[in-house]
């Protein structure tokens, strides 16, 4: 397998504003990206001099980006889904899909499914092909229990495709059955919500990453524990691990080593590590050997990072943040112990 001990940065491109997500055609370093700006960009990532194409069509951040064969559908706060044609850069179709801001967009494994979850608290569930809603699922609450405006940050499927899970600003999160949109459980992890009741009567926190594991037992949630000053990201970046079917926690992981928001998680396919990666003013990515519990490598990351794709391999992360896009290279360990011994 790919080896996170030896991982280093194999490009680093500085683009203005932030970058909130982030599709990649397979096999290749073209990439989209979902910018601040309100533009997708189509761009070669590995080229010596990318040159971005724009595709113009929301009215504010872009905060999702997927790719289902030669469509992409983006997602934006303007509460819009917007299917694109990849090779002319054309709208394709426009949806109003949420009335208040989209926070996430995931595709189903097998490309017949899109999901867009907002801050009306309603997850949706639409088809590819028709843009036509096949779920409307509802099992987040309005508002906090401090009575003020909740939101619903992240989705995430299984990869047999059967479950779907999302979570919220209070950290609850809910399991659906994709198929037919029925709630099948529900894990609570109060913690990644910090309540400030005196200097300013204010929330921060909730759940902002979600992933299942390879063989869909388990469902990691990501977020950040309490904070004393809520005008920062001063917690501790905060994972949470559970067999979700018997609403059990599994792992816990808040060293204080590293603050700030796990906005991405992702599962190697094999299970050997789970990897995090977000920031605060900073950024960081980390890995994680659920078999021993343990952190296996942390480090610094060039911008707060809020979207992250591997490569069919594992080998290649590609991330997009606050003004940057960077991919970075794993080295095989067979590849590392060929190079040892040849010396």
């Amino acid at each position: 397998m790919s080896d996170p001990q030896k991982i280093k940065i194999i490009k680093e491109l500085s683009r203005p504003g932030v970058l909130f997500s982030l599709a990649r055609v397979a096999g290749s370093s073209r990439v989209f990206v979902g910018a601040s700006d309100a533009k997708v960009y189509d761009l070669d990532v590995m080229a010596e001099k990318p040159a971005p194409r724009e595709l113009k069509g929301h009215e504010s951040y872009v905060t999702g980006t997927v790719l289902a064969g030669n469509q992409l559908v983006s997602s934006a706060y303007d509460g819009r889904l917007i299917w694109w044609d990849t090779d002319t850069q054309q709208a394709i179709r426009t949806v109003d899909a949420h009335k208040r801001w989209i926070r996430d967009l995931l595709v189903t494994p097998d490309l017949s499914r899109v999901v867009s979850v907002a801050d009306d608290m309603v997850c949706r569930v639409w088809d590819v092909e028709s843009g036509k809603l096949v779920h409307e699922l509802r099992g987040h609450a309005e508002k906090t229990p401090n009575h003020f405006p909740s939101m619903l940050y992240t989705c995430a499927v299984s990869p047999d495709g059967a479950y779907l899970a999302t979570g919220d600003r209070v950290g609850h999160n809910v399991v659906w059955e994709l198929s037919s949109g029925k709630q099948v459980a529900v894990v609570e992890t109060p913690t990644m919500y910090t309540w400030d009741p005196k200097a300013r009567i204010h929330s921060i926190g909730g759940v902002r990453s979600l992933a299942f594991s390879p063989d869909s037992s388990l469902l990691a949630i990501g977020g950040i524990g309490q904070i004393g000053n809520i005008d920062h990201l001063g917690g501790p970046a905060r994972l949470e691990v559970f067999d979700w079917r018997k609403n059990e926690r599994t792992h816990e992981f808040s060293d204080g080593k590293i603050k700030g928001l796990n906005e991405r998680l992702v599962f190697h396919p094999e299970n050997k590590w789970l990897l995090a990666a977000g920031g605060d003013h900073n950024g960081f990515y980390q890995f994680f050997d659920l078999a021993t519990s343990k952190s296996i490598k942390h480090d610094k990351a060039p911008m707060h990072i809020h979207d992250m794709v591997f490569d069919a391999d594992t080998d290649e992360i590609y991330a997009v943040g606050h003004g940057k896009i960077v991919v970075w290279q794993m080295s095989d360990e067979e590849e590392v112990a060929d190079e040892e011994a040849t010396g």
